[in-house]
């Protein structure tokens, strides 16, 4: 079976026109970046480790573009039908879409506090802004169990429908803020629906293509690479903020809703993932461990 997904995957590009524990595994080599594919998970027939090296993620007034690179990773049950919605298994140390703070362009530089604020609040925000701490980070983190994560190889492969769906949460992090201003939240994500096609968003949004990449192998074929892959969506909403500033989070809200531009209807916002996807068989993977 696992032999037929590879080759069924193969024969599908090739009609495409021109912070938890240590992962118990160690496989080496060309399959050393699947350290955290649950290998010890039987039913898992393919590894994944999914790299964006660029794009960007817009949420109303903000752009964020991806510095540092962002790696969704884990294991694939792929079932019987090779090319029907595949299972995906979460990393072995639980880091399913790693945690990476990207620099918000502007930070909160320029920004002074509300007058409607109590004026104790406004002292201290400005007082914290004066004092150079302007700039925040946006990490986007997984709003659900790796179970949320659905996959479709053909989609990606064919460049038509979902390809990747999941469910995120944007936390956007400064001293001010606190260590708990989320944008989106497990109960009310952003639902991301990433396609490797083209998208058909609401306006004011207009239609924008990702690609399925370059197809490429490793490992003697047992490695299945897509090389300049991009996923796009621009058709999703996104929630307000909350949790912003701890217990004055009830003011602070609505002031990072104001800055982002947030909450806001589908079609004002828009993300891009572009990188390279490895997907290697289970069993060659855990053969190369020492």
């Amino acid at each position: 079976m696992r032999k037929a997904f590879f080759a069924a995957v193969l024969a599908a590009v090739m009609m495409l026109p021109a912070s938890a524990l240590a992962a118990p595994h160690s496989p080496t080599g060309v399959y050393a970046r699947f350290n955290d594919c649950k290998l010890s998970n039987p039913n898992v027939d393919v590894c994944l480790y999914a790299e964006s090296s660029a794009g960007s993620f817009t949420l109303g007034k903000k752009t964020v573009p991806i510095k540092k690179p962002v790696v969704l990773q884990g294991g694939i049950e792929a079932h019987d039908e090779i090319f029907g919605p595949l299972t995906f298994v979460g990393a072995e140390d639980g880091n399913s879409l790693t945690k990476v703070p990207q620099p918000v362009p502007g930070g909160l530089l320029g920004v002074t506090a509300p007058t409607w604020w109590p004026l104790f609040l406004q002292e201290l925000f400005n007082e914290t802004i004066n004092n150079g701490f302007t700039g925040v980070n946006a990490t986007v983190e997984l709003a659900g169990a790796p179970s949320t994560v659905k996959l479709s190889a053909l989609n990606i492969l064919i460049a038509n429908g979902v390809g990747l769906a999941m469910p995120v949460k944007v936390h956007l992090e400064n001293p001010f803020l606190g260590s708990s201003c989320y944008i989106g939240s497990s109960s009310s994500p952003v639902q991301l629906k990433m396609t490797s096609g083209t998208t058909s968003p609401p306006p004011p949004n207009t239609p924008i293509s990702g690609s399925p990449g370059e197809f490429g192998s490793e490992g003697e074929g047992t490695i299945v690479v897509l090389k300049n892959n991009k996923l796009v969506d621009n058709s999703f909403a996104a929630p307000g903020a909350n949790g912003c500033g701890g217990l004055f989070s009830f003011l602070i809200d609505p002031f990072v809703n104001s800055i982002v531009g947030v909450p806001s209807p589908a079609g004002t916002n828009t993300a891009i993932l572009e990188g390279t996807t490895w997907m290697g068989l289970a069993g060659p993977v855990k053969a190369s461990e020492p």
